[in-house]
């Protein structure tokens, strides 16, 4: 199995052209919209029903389509959590990421909310660093994209799963008004590992809103 040799600027330029198409847009576009006003049936109400009654079909008490409150439903699930699946020790983290590769074998697709979970874990346990941006420093530690990658390369999601997370974290930072790329965001001056986490956790929960 090739090693992809995709870097975090790499991924970041890649995640915020995604975000930026037609098709991707569509799907941010009312993710956050509540259900609409429910419409009265064309039947007549229950009110018109003699007392005792029973409707023909238990589908006539409802407002909207089943498929319609089952989708809603799946889309309000949260995101799978991590499988208790430990990250290899500190010397791990600090591994080239290509003797990781073989952690992808026989490793199910993951959605992009639970694969930035994953990220979350590695930010957590391996540490958050915003300079120099590369994929790690000298001690292990990631920035936020390089933390996709390297969930990505221990075997928690596809490269497309990772544009999709990345594109998923440009619609959040859109949502607080930054217009730039990720790796800027990730490097301004002042910027915590604190920060990190919450735009990752924000991130987390739009994209399982929308059922990704």
């Amino acid at each position: 199995m090739p090693t992809p040799t995709l870097t975090p600027d790499q991924l970041d330029a890649q995640a915020a052209r995604l975000h930026d198409t037609e098709t991707w847009q569509q799907i941010v576009t009312g993710w956050d919209l509540t259900a609409a006003e429910p419409v009265p049936p064309s039947s007549p109400g229950l009110t018109d029903r003699p007392t005792g009654r029973q409707p023909a079909d238990w589908r006539d008490l409802l407002s909207v389509p089943v498929n319609q409150l089952i989708a809603e439903s799946v889309r309000a699930l949260p995101a799978t959590a991590p499988r208790e699946r430990p990250l290899p020790g500190r010397l791990g983290a600090i591994l080239p990421d290509r003797l990781h590769s073989w952690r992808r074998i026989g490793q199910p697709e993951v959605r992009p909310s639970t694969h930035l979970a994953y990220a979350r874990q590695i930010l957590t346990e391996w540490g958050w660093q915003n300079t120099p941006y590369r994929l790690r420093n000298a001690r292990g530690a990631r920035c936020v994209c390089g933390a996709l990658l390297t969930a990505h390369r221990l075997g928690y999601g596809s490269l497309d799963t990772v544009d999709r997370a990345g594109a998923w974290l440009v619609a959040e930072l859109r949502s607080r008004g930054w217009t730039g790329l990720i790796g800027p965001w990730n490097r301004c001056p002042g910027r915590t590992a604190a920060d990190a986490l919450a735009l990752i956790d924000a991130t987390i929960a739009r994209a399982a809103r929308a059922g990704q």
